[in-house]
């Protein structure tokens, strides 16, 4: 009988604990489910907002406020596509001198340096990506800016400024201030970014793939692009992605050194404005609801282009991964 009690008590343990961890499965399952809700909702609740604050501005103007560059608050005229030229022409500037430098860095520390100074010079990267965004544009208005001025830019409107191709892109006075010096700027910021989570991503790849592609002969090159890469690819596109939105949302950095003009040059050279700088700029001062409400639609505007941007990166993810299946 007491075998038989002990049994009983043993059955009930393992019942009781079986019954408690299924709650506590479902707790934790519910539990998740209500922060990703969550999320959805605040990202809902963004957008509604943005849109119920743009609708006085999308009522005046229609289309004709990202068609048209005229920006008077004084007689009530506004036209966001100066905004949007800078923040697209910024963040591009920005990709094409952030993606190859962090990923020249990021190679170089996975692939080639001597293991005393990965640490050190990790560490410096992820510094670089603590530095408040204040600080990079009071640094770009009183040091980049003025060599910009006076070496950077009067170099390249006596080289590649008279190209025949060329020279509207690289035209007028050096002013240190502009599109190009923002775009700079902002690269910079992003390559912390990129880089860090590049690297992560590079140190995934199994050590014995790599040596077998060495063992084979495939030079350092070779097992990069054809090993390293092809292995991370999804990993070093999200970290692009998330060093382009960066790019495009930035705002302190940029409104010290783009010159905040409402104007559309094929100059690079000529100071500029951005979406979120114009945002930053103007929105205190912003008097009567057209104004405020025309502010707020370049909000909107900025959000749609960077879910564009994130979609497409996603859908390109997509393809890729099916493509590495088939």
């Amino acid at each position: 009988m007491t075998e038989i009690a002990l049994d009983l008590s043993e059955d009930v343990t393992v019942l009781r604990r079986a019954r408690r961890q299924r709650l506590q499965d479902v707790a934790f399952r519910t539990a998740t489910l209500f922060f990703a809700v969550l999320v959805l909702l605040i990202l809902g609740g963004v957008a509604v907002a943005l849109i119920d604050g743009a609708m006085p501005a999308i009522r005046a103007f229609g289309v004709g406020f990202v068609t048209t560059e005229v920006w008077n608050p004084v007689t009530d005229q506004f036209g966001a596509l100066a905004p949007i030229y800078g923040t697209l022409v910024t963040a591009a500037i920005a990709m094409l001198v952030g993606i190859p430098v962090s990923f020249g860095i990021a190679l170089f520390i996975t692939e080639m340096c001597p293991t005393w100074l990965k640490r050190p010079l990790g560490i410096a990267i992820e510094l670089l990506a603590g530095i408040p965004s204040i600080i990079y544009g009071i640094w770009g208005l009183f040091v980049f800016a003025p060599f910009m001025q006076s070496t950077v830019q009067p170099f390249l409107i006596d080289t590649v400024g008279q190209l025949p191709v060329l020279e509207n892109i690289f035209m007028g006075p050096p002013y240190g201030i502009g599109v190009l010096t923002a775009g700079l700027i902002l690269g910079i910021m992003v390559l912390p970014f990129i880089t860090s989570i590049t690297r992560d991503v590079f140190e995934t790849v199994p050590p014995m793939v790599r040596e077998s592609a060495y063992g084979l002969g495939a030079t350092t090159w070779e097992v990069v692009w054809n090993v390293v890469l092809p292995y991370t690819r999804t990993g070093v596109v999200g970290g692009v992605m998330l060093g382009l939105g960066r790019a495009l949302g930035e705002t302190m950095a940029v409104t010290f050194v783009i010159g905040n003009a409402h104007r559309i040059s094929s100059s690079i050279l000529a100071p500029g404005t951005t979406i979120s700088a114009s945002i930053a700029n103007e929105f205190t001062e912003a008097v009567g609801d057209v104004y405020t409400s025309a502010l707020i639609a370049m909000g909107l505007i900025l959000f749609l282009i960077t879910f564009v941007v994130l979609s497409a990166a996603k859908i390109m993810l997509i393809r890729l991964q099916r493509k590495a299946g088939a």
